[in-house]
């Protein structure tokens, strides 16, 4: 009998309807509840749990192009951050049965556990291609009767406040060679880990900090972190990052971290019409041609068209020419737009942290 009301449970319907009028009715998993947010698509065919709890999704409806998700269950051990900070996830078919000999628990277990309705049996290549033509867009998931002309609010909050850590913390290795103050924008934990397997004590501060506490703690290098919004939302961390980079500590940006160091700098960021989003995106080292495969999650850009005067271009985006890198010609700091943390290659870019290494060492990159 319980078995039987599951199943009702699992077939019951729900909407999901898009800004521009469009409806698409799919069934419910995990919490059931009514939400409203951006829909975004992301094209990772691995790595669900990863994205789940990166920290860069928060705010965001999360929708998956490959079309089976679930599959490897859920496994604590491999998330990047406390929990999920996703408003829903929408997916072809989801996994009931995962079959993995790590695996703790179901999708669906993890998503009423974190209070996330999830969405199933929608046609989401259909769906990827209204995005793609109509660019990211406000949508509400309801399974009240859809409603002519309907308006959709989405409630804007601090996200980067959101999601940063309360308070600051300190991870150490033996023998350390260097001690990393890591900024924490909503860090992904393989960022932390990467550090710390490079010799660094790595202290992780939140997003309030100031230039003058950072410079206090005496860091031999300074890691901006990966984290959600749109970047110039962000006045207090641009002027404090601003005041930060004249002191000339060797620094090292990741996504967000990349476009606040821009803003910082005098750069402009731009919104992309659908944004990057996905383990399999490509991406050119403009200083020999090589191609990198890299993981990407944004939906902002740093504006090649109006660079800070001092940067040069590192990296670009292979499909649409979107910077993807910049070093800075008057002090000691580069950014990624990419995560080289996140093994997309699988793990092709990680040799940008050996270059953080090698500046906290003097050399030049």
């Amino acid at each position: 009998m319980n078995r039987k009301k599951e199943a009702l449970t699992l077939e019951k319907k729900i909407n999901l309807i898009l800004e521009n009028g469009k409806i698409f009715e799919g069934k419910s998993f995990g919490r059931e509840k009514e939400i409203t947010g951006e829909i975004v698509f992301t094209t990772g065919m691995t790595g669900y749990f990863e994205t789940l709890t990166d920290p860069s999704y928060c705010g965001q409806i999360v929708v998956q192009t490959f079309p089976l998700i679930g599959n490897y269950g859920i496994i604590e051990e491999d998330a990047e951050s406390r929990g999920s900070f996703v408003k829903a996830y929408i997916v072809r078919e989801y996994c009931e049965h995962p079959s993995n000999y790590r695996c703790e628990g179901t999708l669906d277990e993890y998503l009423k556990k974190n209070d996330i309705p999830g969405v199933y049996g929608i046609d989401t290549r259909e769906l990827t291609r209204v995005l793609r033509e109509h660019g990211t867009m406000k949508a509400k998931i309801t399974s009240e009767p859809v409603k002519e002309n309907e308006k959709i609010d989405v409630e804007y909050f601090d996200m980067v406040e959101a999601v940063t850590c309360k308070e600051s913390f300190t991870d150490k290795v033996e023998d350390a060679k260097y001690n990393v103050v890591l900024w924490d924008f909503g860090a992904k934990r393989n960022i932390r880990r990467e550090l710390l397997k490079r010799g660094c004590n790595v202290t992780t501060v939140p997003a309030s900090t100031t230039a003058e506490e950072i410079k206090a703690l005496n860091p031999d290098g300074i890691m901006l972190s990966n984290g959600p919004g749109d970047p110039k939302d962000n006045v207090k961390i641009i002027e404090e990052l601003k005041e930060l980079c004249k002191a000339n500590i060797p620094t090292f940006g990741i996504c967000l971290g990349h476009q606040l160091l821009a803003l910082s700098q005098g750069g402009t960021t731009i919104k992309l019409k659908y944004g990057h989003r996905g383990g399999n995106q490509p991406v050119k080292d403009l200083s020999t041609g090589r191609i990198y495969v890299s993981s990407q999650n944004h939906g902002y850009a740093v504006d090649n068209d109006e660079l800070p005067k001092n940067a040069e271009l590192l990296f670009t985006n292979v499909n649409d020419g979107t910077c993807e890198g910049i070093k800075y010609t008057d002090m000691p700091v580069f950014s990624v737009q990419f995560h080289p943390e996140a093994c997309g290659g699988p793990q092709d870019t990680a040799y940008l942290f050996d270059r953080f290494i090698s500046l906290m060492e003097g050399v030049e990159i």
